[in-house]
């Protein structure tokens, strides 16, 4: 746990410019603890280029100047979105900002009429508390989905948007 304190009104969630430092920061954060994780053909998490594809949309969440995370939404149809690259920074972990961006992906994708949002995420310790959010928003595993193949290092996971609640009880 860290001792940051972030006011709540001061937390916003936008969409992010890939070119920005700080952006650029957290994603490099990211595809760096992936790589430490995890062997190259079990890294499935979006670069730049893969960022800026035009069925992504990528979004910062910050405070003040600060961009303390980051996460996108793929379209994979018109009724089924993926979850990608969701980031808190580590020197604000245990603040709730992950929920803060899981719930702001879960509005959009059902804003955009998905039926059902999935993730792919890892398997290691390193990704318990990863794993431990996305069940208590009511994400359940499945199998593999879009192009994924079964690996040992991936857990999958989906939600059916039409009967999930909006936040956990």
């Amino acid at each position: 746990m860290t001792d940051l304190a972030i006011p709540d009104r001061s937390i916003t969630i936008e969409r992010g410019d890939l070119a920005d430092p700080r952006a650029l920061r957290l994603l490099a954060d990211h595809l760096a603890d992936m790589h430490a994780e995890s062997p190259p053909e079990s890294v499935h998490a979006l670069d730049v280029s893969g960022l800026s594809a035009s069925n992504v949309t990528f979004w910062v969440l910050a405070a003040g100047d600060d961009l303390l995370g980051c996460v996108a939404l793929k379209e994979l149809d018109s009724d089924h979105g993926e979850l990608k690259s969701m980031r808190t920074d580590a020197t604000a972990r245990g603040l709730g900002l992950g929920a803060r961006l899981l719930e702001h992906v879960l509005d959009e994708a059902r804003r955009r009429g998905y039926s059902r949002l999935s993730l792919e995420t890892g398997t290691q310790d390193f990704f318990v508390p990863a794993r431990r959010l996305y069940a208590k928003y009511g994400f359940a595993e499945c199998g593999p989905f879009a192009d994924y193949r079964l690996d040992p290092l991936s857990a999958f996971m989906t939600l059916e948007l039409a009967a999930a609640p909006s936040a956990p009880r």
